[in-house]
């Protein structure tokens, strides 16, 4: 799974479960992201180990560690990443050192990432969970009353 759909699903798992009385499965969760469990049960993984999810030997699902209203979409951001490389955008590599501005390039550009990267993770520490999974419960909401006044 690429590197940004991974941020995506794991936002979607968690807000399936924190809108889901009791546990759900990975199998349920699959349906709804329209993935493969195996995918899910992965990314419930890496959840567990970031300290969002906790999962029990022999139970099926996984429940929220705290509220949605103390998991901000950074935690979840940080919890799925392979490694501290991986950040927001990547810099090519080898350019010509003959050239005036492949020979400044990456040190220009590694400023510039940086900055955005703070500057993302800066909006997604200011956003919680419980505001995604009620803005999707909103928007459900809305949808519903559309299709029954057509």
């Amino acid at each position: 799974m690429a590197y940004n759909s991974r941020f995506a699903v794991a936002i979607h798992t968690l807000s399936l479960l924190d809108s889901t009385e009791g546990r759900i499965t990975s199998e349920l969760i699959a349906g709804s992201v329209n993935t493969n469990p195996v995918v899910i049960r992965r990314m419930i993984s890496l959840l567990t180990k970031a300290g969002i999810l906790r999962t029990q030997p022999g139970v099926a699902g996984a429940q929220l560690t705290r509220p949605s209203s103390e998991i901000t979409l950074l935690d979840v951001y940080r919890a799925v990443q392979n490694d501290s490389r991986d950040d927001l955008f990547a810099i090519h590599e080898n350019p010509n050192p003959n050239c005036d501005i492949g020979r400044n390039i990456q040190q220009e550009l590694e400023q510039v990432f940086a900055r955005a990267q703070r500057a993302m993770e800066g909006e997604l520490e200011q956003i919680t969970l419980r505001q995604v999974t009620t803005d999707l419960q909103q928007m459900e909401e809305i949808r519903q009353t559309i299709s029954q006044q057509g």
